[in-house]
């Protein structure tokens, strides 16, 4: 008997989330794994890390509350939307017998998280424009012990934002039987167009937010979950001691303070300007064959070969994200908004391989 043979069947036979750190690449710009093209420096205090954190730490928690206009008791901080996604899964799926449900094209760490607890993951294609299909959808919740519905808005990798009318729709329908989960990890980049508005009239919808993207703090780790209290009550239970370290939460909670906001903001404003500009050219190539919603911080481009735009970029020193072997996206490549120097590089590659 091997060391593997004895860990558990599922993880033996799980296929990892391929994250950017672990597909690798070596080149001179990376734009595959959504990050800010920028850092920000903070000052930090050494003098309490002799101390446990607080698990959810107070300061953090009301300058995020502060931030999105949500009662404190609303929110959870963890370490990412990712663990937030794990939470959730083990908090309401019951091992055999429970199942998440997606509408993949979609995050993959929803599936992986699910298969990880031993909870299976029904998916539902959407329709062609990329929105859930309703009828399919809530025939599947019928037909399964389903708990919990991860919608992504706007969704990884596509960029579509969810039709409100058809969020509240299966608001109305899940209600009592299903968590319905909205991932909002890129929604500064649309802001408007957020849902947390409806969390004091649904108990059962649970928003997911991060600083990773629009706050360029991909290396913090911190994430928070939106929702009734007594969901947050229901995962305090199952997260552990000391999620928040004492060095994440002080950086957090400078990145809140309202002048940092207004950083990030320019930020985003000038990440928008140079997606729309980098998307509008990319249009006039004979190679790009068709794009999507552009609603985060990435753009998602269908090749005439992707495989080759992306095999070629990548010999010349540009990382990006294939997504060929995902449903609905042949061809399709995603491609992170970098600076403007970065994605003017990146576009006269293109221009010049043009065929």
């Amino acid at each position: 008997m091997s060391i593997t043979d004895l860990a558990c069947r599922r993880v033996q036979e799980l296929t990892p989330y391929q994250s950017a750190r672990r597909i690798g690449g070596v080149g001179r710009v990376y734009l595959n794994a959504n990050e800010s093209p920028e850092g920000i420096k903070f000052d930090l205090d050494s003098s309490s890390y002799n101390r446990y954190p607080e698990c959810q730490p107070p300061e953090l928690i009301q300058a995020y509350a502060d931030y999105i206009g949500v009662n404190p008791g609303h929110i959870l901080v963890a370490r990412g939307s990712d663990e937030v996604i794990g939470l959730l899964c083990r908090t309401f799926c019951e091992p055999g017998k429970d199942s998440i449900l997606i509408c993949p094209p979609t995050y993959g760490m929803y599936s992986i998280a699910a298969e990880t607890n031993g909870i299976a993951t029904i998916k539902v294609q959407p329709k062609d424009n990329f929105q859930p299909d309703l009828p399919a959808v809530f025939r599947s919740l019928k037909e399964n012990s389903v708990k919990v519905l991860f919608l992504c808005s706007p969704n990884n990798p596509t960029g579509t934002i969810i039709e409100r009318d058809l969020l509240i729709e299966i608001l109305k329908e899940t209600a009592g039987k299903t968590l319905v989960v909205v991932d909002e990890a890129y929604i500064e980049f649309s802001p408007n167009d957020s849902c947390t508005d409806l969390l004091n009239e649904y108990s059962h919808l649970v928003v997911t937010r991060t600083l990773s993207k629009a706050f360029g703090l991909a290396g913090l780790r911190c994430g928070f979950a939106l929702a009734d209290p007594e969901i947050i009550g229901l995962l305090l239970k199952v997260i552990d001691p000391y999620p928040i370290c004492a060095p994440v939460a002080q950086v957090a909670t400078a990145a809140l303070d309202p002048e940092n906001i207004c950083v990030m903001q320019k930020r985003v404003d000038e990440l928008n300007r140079i997606r729309n500009s980098f998307l509008e050219r990319c249009k006039t190539l004979k190679c790009v064959t068709d794009s999507f919603d552009c609603n985060g911080n990435y753009v998602l481009l269908k090749f005439k070969d992707g495989e080759k735009l992306f095999e070629g970029a990548k010999k010349a020193g540009f990382i990006l994200r294939d997504f060929n072997d995902k449903p609905m996206l042949k061809n399709c490549v995603r491609i992170t908004v970098g600076s403007r120097a970065e994605m003017d590089d990146l576009f006269t590659f293109m221009k010049e391989h043009d065929e």
